[in-house]
């Protein structure tokens, strides 16, 4: 057996006239440097559906599979997944870019004219579920923990529907796609 030690690390004492405060617009700034996947969460039925492109989706668990996605609190979508109690994920594939900015609200579309131009399907939870997209996930919400301005939404795959593609990603306030590295 082989036992590491690490060295202790040394406490530094910050002076309190060194620390600052950090405002929201320079964490949005940070973190729109990050690339991210495209994708679209769909929620409600009928005259109730609605929806909004989000990067702020990921994989939590996959034993149970679960996943979850932050939302704005005051996104018209919000109080629509809370109700319904589902939602789909519907990643995106570059061919997708005008759904995506068609559920930013670019044209000013809102609720369910957000679908108008796409081919839909309904999954097993009663979510619209994108035909074209890279992968649509069907979720039931498990949990929504409101913290600041968002919730995160805890939701339990229930389907998953698989497309093919390249993904759209977004960084800095634009959308672009995937190219692997030659090397």
């Amino acid at each position: 057996m082989t036992i590491l030690t690490m060295p202790r690390k040394e406490t530094v004492a910050i002076p309190s006239d060194a620390l600052v405060s950090v405002e929201p617009g320079l964490l949005k700034s940070a973190m729109r440097t990050v690339s991210g996947q495209v994708s679209v969460i769909t929620a409600g039925q009928g005259k109730d559906r609605t929806g909004a492109t989000v990067t702020s989706a990921t994989a939590l668990s996959v034993d149970p599979p679960t996943i979850i996605v932050n939302i704005n609190r005051t996104s018209s979508s919000y109080p629509v997944i809370r109700s319904y109690g589902h939602f789909g994920l519907n990643i995106l594939g570059g061919h997708d870019e005008a759904i995506a900015n068609r559920f930013a609200g670019v044209g000013g579309l809102k609720g369910e004219a957000r679908y108008e131009g796409a081919e839909w399907t309904v999954g097993p939870s009663g979510a619209s579920l994108l035909t074209s997209a890279l992968a649509a996930i069907d979720c039931e919400v498990e949990e929504i923990i409101d913290r600041h301005s968002h919730g995160i939404i805890i939701g339990r795959v229930v389907s998953v529907i698989f497309g093919h593609g390249d993904p759209l990603v977004y960084q800095n306030g634009r959308y672009g796609q995937f190219a692997p590295l030659l090397g």
